[in-house]
């Protein structure tokens, strides 16, 4: 019988950030990755965090997560790859993907399921699903609201596999749309074609995020220990227009909306209306406090709240607890609160993916985890 958790039994790094190459293999338990500061330990996360579409933990430039010469430079006509044997409810399944480096200054990434070649990102949604938290996250709060978005959008995609592609195609769109108004084409019917692209498109993605915020509003409402719930919502105008009638009125409002903001648009750039203006609001609900007022370590805490959250969520309606990859998120916790992450993580038999330069920090898991450690790109069990 397969397990019901998503695992990595293998995991093997080409030319990718600071590994030249890497095999590992690992069982279903959780992974704890310990070593100093600069050893290679997040790069292992990011790696994994492209096993799911999008740019990954950094949202890194492909570009960017290529190996370095020790000149500085690419090596010559060579690329990077990420290649993993999962596990889970359906069986193993293998995933690759990477960018090659001859691609005439074009940026584009390969996706590989089974051996055959994929017709792009959104297929990884299909096998594979990934949460995770880094330090940069703790700023999610005071940024701006296209993080918050992101952030819930990467939630929405291990319930929704579809929304990738709904995201991408909105985001398309948009771009062509400024481009005709910057330029000036002319082309009505083309701007006017983009706009109901944006239109439909964009409201199904506002749908799907108001679903999945009040989704996780009532997991997280739900939840026992020593987290704070987290109250969730989105906001904005097309929001508003989803709570006021249908979607389809919701989709005429857009598009009219669209329409009348083209002279300011053209100006500006971008949009002035749709679901890229909208906001994520996040509160500490024990004390119904926005989450940006509370304290560092609150906030910390309601993240994995809402981590957690969206971790049993996938486990009950998708049948699969996803990856969850975790750097150095324990390293600011009490010891309360650190021992219960890791139970929340063994109760959801999570293969968790954990960094640290503590090794003692991650005593209590005892012999539920493998340990890693982790020094100059090279890895060793402990």
């Amino acid at each position: 019988m397969e397990s019901p958790r998503l695992s990595v039994a293998r995991l093997t790094l080409s030319r990718f950030r600071c590994y030249e190459h890497l095999r590992l293999e690992t069982d279903p338990r959780p992974v704890v990755l310990v070593g100093p500061n600069g050893a290679g330990k997040t790069n292992l996360l990011e790696s994994l965090s492209f096993l799911v579409p999008g740019r990954g933990l950094r949202r890194a430039r492909l570009a960017e997560v290529m190996r370095q010469a020790s000149t500085g430079q690419p090596p010559d006509g060579t690329g990077w790859a990420v290649a993993a044997r999962l596990s889970g409810p359906g069986g193993p399944v293998d995933v690759g993907t990477g960018c090659d480096a001859n691609q005439g200054g074009i940026e584009r990434r390969q996706v590989r399921i089974d051996g055959e070649d994929a017709r792009g990102q959104a297929a990884l949604s299909e096998v594979a699903s990934a949460v995770w938290l880094t330090p940069h996250m703790d700023r999610l709060f005071a940024d701006g609201a296209s993080g918050r978005r992101r952030f819930l959008d990467r939630m929405v995609f291990g319930l929704d596999p579809a929304h990738a592609g709904r995201v991408s195609a909105y985001e398309h769109a948009m771009r062509e749309r400024s481009r005709l108004l910057r330029d000036g084409d002319g082309d009505g019917t083309w701007l006017a074609a983009l706009e109901s692209t944006m239109a439909e498109r964009g409201i199904a993605i506002a749908a799907a995020r108001c679903d999945m915020a009040a989704r996780l509003d009532e997991a997280c409402m739900s939840a026992d220990g020593p987290f704070p719930a987290a109250s969730l919502v989105m906001r904005g105008d097309v929001e508003d227009w989803l709570g006021q009638g249908p979607a389809l009125a919701a989709e005429d409002r857009l598009r009219d909306g669209l329409i009348r903001s083209r002279p300011l648009d053209a100006m500006t750039g971008g949009a002035a209306v749709g679901p890229h203006r909208s906001d994520l609001i996040i509160r500490h609900r024990g004390k119904d406090m926005p989450a940006e007022q509370c304290s560092t370590g609150e906030q910390k805490a309601v993240l994995i709240a809402i981590v957690l959250a969206d971790a049993r969520l996938q486990a009950r309606e998708r049948g699969s607890v996803p990856l969850m990859l975790l750097d150095e998120v324990v390293a600011h916790l009490d010891e309360v609160r650190r021992a219960a992450l890791f139970e929340a993580i063994c109760d959801l038999d999570a293969q968790a993916w954990m960094t640290g330069t503590d090794a003692a920090l991650f005593a209590p898991l005892g012999h539920r985890a493998q340990r890693f450690r982790v020094e100059n790109a090279t890895l060793s069990t402990f």
